[in-house]
Order: structure tokens, then sequence, then C-alpha cells
């Protein structure tokens, strides 16, 4: 009211076309700060979203895959795109899966991948339908990185991938942030936005079990975790439970 007084009685043009916009504005901070609009989000807010991380009994974000599957074809690269979404994969069904920072990098290549393909027929044996190894890499380069593994590829038109592990690549980090995985490691590494290592069991949709390196996901991290997210640990688990 003050404002308006001044504006009418006293001020210059200038100045009243300053106080006009300070009216308007006024009652946009004041929701602002009463939270009743949304803020401006911090500098990588984009990119990640404050998600709970995972526990056993969460539901699994329900996100689409891009992936790439064979065709018939004489092309040097014989794929097409294929949008596989969380419930093709997951719906009805109870598979191991266990991600990490990225492909081609040491522990991911000499131990975790390495470790769950070799661990692929026991798991199946006890009661699992498919295991999943995602990382936050496109189709291309999970697949280079599955060939340079020396895993058999499937070779069948349709198929999307590999015989045992299969390589789920999560490019957008879509499922990596539903998950609450989501860790940063610019300043570290050089990786940007990666999915921290953890692995779990998802029971028709839903998280039956989680076992997260550290206990929880640590941005800009150093070290590099490797204990309880290993083939392992997961085997264990499932003769635990076994009925």
């Amino acid at each position: 009211a003050v404002l308006k007084m001044c504006a009418r009685k006293h001020a210059s043009p200038s100045v009243k076309m300053m106080l006009a916009s300070a009216l308007l504005c006024a009652p946009l901070a004041l929701a602002a700060r009463s939270g009743g609009l949304a803020r401006a989000p911090p500098r990588f807010g984009a990119r990640m979203m404050a998600t709970a991380t995972a526990t056993d009994g969460s539901a699994v974000p329900s996100v689409t895959f891009k992936t790439r599957v064979r065709i018939d074809s004489k092309d040097p690269n014989p794929f097409d795109w294929k949008d596989v979404s969380s419930e093709d994969l997951f719906k009805g069904k109870r598979v191991v899966l266990f991600s990490l920072p990225g492909a081609f990098t040491p522990t991911c290549s000499s131990f975790q991948l390495p470790g769950y393909e070799a661990a692929y027929e026991q798991m199946k044996a006890l009661g699992i339908d498919d295991v999943y190894c995602l990382s936050v890499n496109d189709a291309f380069v999970m697949r280079q990185w599955g060939l340079k593994q020396g895993m058999a590829e499937d070779m069948t038109f349709g198929a999307n991938g590999f015989t045992k592990v299969k390589l789920l690549p999560d490019g957008a980090c879509l499922f990596t942030r539903g998950m609450g995985m989501s860790t940063l490691w610019e300043k570290e590494r050089g990786f940007g936005e990666r999915s921290w290592r953890y692995s779990c069991v998802i029971n028709d949709m839903k998280v039956e079990k989680m076992f997260i390196e550290g206990g929880k996901v640590i941005q800009e991290h150093g070290p590099d975790p490797y204990e309880v997210s290993d083939e392992k640990t997961m085997l264990s688990y499932l003769q635990s439970v076994k009925k």
C-alpha cells in the first residue's frame, strides 16, 4: 500500500516504473519463500534429481531402455533400435541386477562382470530368471565391452545382447536416478553422472534384496569399494533364501 501511495503522489516516472516492477515481483518472491513456487534447481538439478535410495521392498522405476537388437541384414552392423521397458525385463520375473560405474573400467572388467558371468548358471539354478549388468553407457559401448570380455553373443534375430549376463544400457541415467543411485564423479574422474556400484534382486518390479557398496551413495568419492556387490555375496543370499 505504501509503495502504491508513493508511486501515485511523489515519484518521478522512472521511479514509478521501478516501484511497479517491485509490486509485480513481490508476490512471486513471497510465494517462492513460502514454498508456493518451484525454486530454481541447483547446478546439477536437471541431471541429479533428489530420489530416495532404493531399499528392500522399493518399487523399481518404470523407464524405457534404448537397446539394439539383431536383425536379418547383411549390413556390417546388423542391429536396429528397440525400446525395452522395465516391465518387459522385470514384470513377473525374479532377476539379479548389478550396476557399476562404467564399461571398460578396471574393477568392473576384471572382477564384477566376469564374476557374474561365471556364476550365471548357479544363479539360474537358485531361482533367478535372468542376470543383468547395468551401466550409464549407451548400447554401442555396452556391446563392444561384452565382446571385449569374450562373452558369447546371442546371434538369433531379435536377440538383445549376450547368451548369459545381459548388458543393459542406461545411457540417459533414467533407471539409475529412479533407484536413487546416481552419483557424480566429475571432479574426481571426469566421468560426470554415473551409477554407484550396487547389486540387487528384483522380484516382479520390486527390490527383494539390495546390496550397496559402503551402505550409501557418495558424491565425488575417491575410493571405489567392491565388497558387497560381488557375485559371491549374491550367491550366498540366494542360497540362504532358496525354498
